[in-house]
């Protein structure tokens, strides 16, 4: 997911095609589109799409992640439109095939109640990946709230994860490497980062830890908060 810094990516993306990894690499359309749309943003112009073509020319996929329900404060005509906007746009750079939700976790919208409403797939895209996997047979894990065990400050970035008794054992990427050393080999691994949280340059390191963490509190407040709404609305 390429929440900021598509910089980052690039990188992540060179440093896995000389892995032989292949790769699907989200982006917002805040990163690519100009400032005149509902989603109005800085726009960074064309060093963003030289980014896209270069992961595009590495052999990665490239995919939309959208927000445009929240973007649009639920209105669901203007969210629709900003999604078929967006693609269209996107799909100049590259093909794209699949999208997937950006959280906006302090947004009281979840853009995936947009297909509530509409199909995507009328648009020739063929997965979404919190509607398209059967998570029951997947070992999911994300950098999320720059933990990988960090569910309870997660608000939407939740899946029907499957049973496995070495996914409540990973905090740190070093608990993972040592439980993969031991052999474990699920039979199917989906692996979700966000690129701006991984780097070797220090300051940048520490800002993303401590921007981060302030970030979790806020977002573990709120989680707590909707669930206590949700308990209270359910009795009622």
């Amino acid at each position: 997911d390429v929440d900021r810094l598509p910089i980052n990516s690039l990188i992540l993306a060179q440093i896995e095609n000389s892995k032989g990894i292949e790769a699907t690499y989200y982006f917002r359309a805040i990163h690519y589109y100009p400032k005149n749309t509902v989603i109005s943003r800085k726009n960074p112009g064309l060093e963003i799409r030289k980014v896209i073509q270069n992961i595009k020319m590495l052999g990665h996929e490239t995919g939309y992640h959208y927000e445009d329900l929240s973007a649009c404060n639920g209105n669901m005509q203007n969210a629709w439109d900003s999604f078929r906007r967006n693609l269209d746009e996107l799909r100049k750079l590259a093909s794209i095939s699949t999208v997937c939700m950006h959280g906006s976790p302090l947004s009281r919208w979840d853009s995936r109640r947009l297909w509530d409403k509409y199909d995507y797939r009328t648009l020739g895209i063929v997965c979404e990946p919190y509607f398209d996997i059967d998570y029951s047979k997947v070992v999911y894990l994300t950098d999320t709230g720059r933990r990988w065990d960090g569910s309870r400050y997660n608000i939407r970035d939740k899946v029907g994860q499957r049973s496995d008794e070495n996914y409540n054992r990973f905090h740190s990427t070093f608990d993972i490497i040592d439980t993969l050393d031991k052999g474990w080999k699920p039979d199917v691994l989906m692996i979700n980062t966000h690129p701006q949280r991984w780097t070797n340059n220090p300051f940048h390191w520490i800002t993303e830890y401590i921007v981060q963490n302030a970030k979790n509190s806020i977002k573990y407040l709120v989680a707590k908060y909707r669930r206590e709404c949700a308990g209270e609305n359910s009795s009622s």
